[in-house]
């Protein structure tokens, strides 16, 4: 199954529960627009670099298309059209006024230099940037992308269209970026890791967690966790992992991945796989890496009280109906990691203002957002008799669909 019908799969199950009519299952699935784009450089070594660019923007009912760009190996139009279409119903699901986009590059950033890295996104705004905009299409970072490639973005825009820095969210703060935003979907994940954890009469503090990615997310995600008392008895890579019954001293690791760059090697834990952390009895279990995680297979062996989708996509339709069975809840990708566009939203709307807010006002703006987004989601699950996933698309979908039917065709 490819990451687009995967993604179908359960947008289908939950507009079965609404009695979606055909015509509108249709209108609601169909990307509004696809880019494939050629990104070709010169390389350092004077040899020609060709790649190829993807922009994905799905629907945009409810505004402008807003989602990530991601450079990495995988890419392809498949994901990107994944991408977007989580991003639609993910927006809709946080009660933003935007709609669903994504895309990126084909490309292994470790494998460019700094230089090449730059050409690269400029070459690719140069073939997009009729296309994007800050009330078109609104990109962010992703996998493989990060504030500097935000700022190559903005710059680049402004050649052709001025001064615009609401054309993308993710920037420096010392560049029209909001405070907050850089660890914004990992503070999300904790929200969601303290509401799911409220509401079983338990708290962060006494609970383990066992985290799969160390990058942006994963890293952010077990900060907030451990500041709050929780246990983090695991941490992987794309390198491998480490595991520690007794807890992961933070602090201690972000030392030893600030140099060496990868979790193992690290001192305070054993050295294991990534197949050993995701079935090591946990309380909390948390995707942070790519998608496409858990199959069917990889579902039966989890030993988690519950999960929480950080990465987008970790959880294929086989194994979702696994942990369905095994009755191990899962809060989808779609509200758990919405933290990050949410504080993308506030830096749009900053740039927009030409206004400055504080990590304060940020933060508290977030967890309202999301706090609300939860009990919305868990109501109707419970009213439904249905998972947390169905209950999200099914909101999404209703806010869409309505955004539809008023506006009209």
């Amino acid at each position: 199954m490819q990451a687009f019908e995967a993604t179908n799969h359960f947008f289908d199950q939950a507009a079965k529960l609404l009695d979606l009519s055909d015509n509108m299952r249709t209108l609601l699935v169909t990307p509004t627009r696809e880019l494939r784009v050629e990104v070709a450089i010169r390389l350092d070594s004077g040899k020609i670099g060709n790649f190829i660019g993807y922009r994905v923007q799905h629907d945009n009912a409810r505004g402008p298309f807003k989602g990530g760009l991601r450079y990495h190996p995988h890419v392809d139009d498949d994901e990107a059209r994944s991408l977007a279409s989580l991003m639609t119903w993910k927006t809709a699901v946080v009660d933003l006024p935007f709609g669903g986009g994504k895309g990126g590059i084909n490309c292994d950033p470790s494998q460019l230099s700094p230089n090449e890295l730059e050409a690269v996104t400029r070459r690719f705004v140069q073939q997009i940037h009729d296309f994007i905009g800050p009330d078109k299409d609104i990109p962010a970072p992703d996998v493989g992308t990060d504030a500097q490639v935000m700022a190559w973005i903005m710059n680049e825009y402004s050649k052709f269209h001025g001064f615009h820095p609401a054309v993308v969210t993710g920037k420096p703060v010392e560049l029209h970026g909001s405070a907050g935003r850089e660890a914004a979907t990992g503070y999300g994940v904790y929200l969601m890791a303290r509401e799911m954890l409220a509401g079983m009469g338990r708290s962060i503090k006494g609970t383990t967690f066992a985290i799969q990615g160390y990058g942006n997310v994963g890293s952010f995600t077990a900060r907030f966790l451990h500041q709050d008392g929780g246990t983090i008895i695991g941490v992987s890579d794309a390198y491998g992992a480490v595991l520690n019954k007794e807890g992961i001293d933070i602090p201690a690791l972000d030392l030893h991945v600030g140099v060496q760059r990868k979790v193992i090697g690290f001192k305070g834990g054993e050295a294991a796989t990534n197949e050993e952390l995701l079935t090591r009895p946990v309380d909390v279990l948390i995707p942070a890496a790519l998608g496409g995680v858990f199959n069917a297979e990889t579902a039966q062996e989890v030993r988690a009280g519950f999960i929480i989708e950080a990465a987008n996509g970790p959880t294929w339709p086989d194994a979702d109906e696994v942990f369905q069975r095994r009755c191990i809840p899962v809060v989808p990708d779609i509200l758990a990691n919405a933290g990050g566009v949410i504080v993308s939203y506030f830096e749009w709307v900053q740039n927009l203002q030409n206004f400055k807010w504080g990590l304060e006002q940020v933060r508290s703006e977030q967890e309202k957002r999301m706090v609300d987004a939860f009990a919305k989601v868990t109501d109707m699950a419970r009213r439904k008799g249905v998972s947390l996933r169905t209950a999200a698309f099914m909101l999404g979908i209703q806010r869409v669909g309505r955004a539809r039917v008023l506006g009209g065709i």
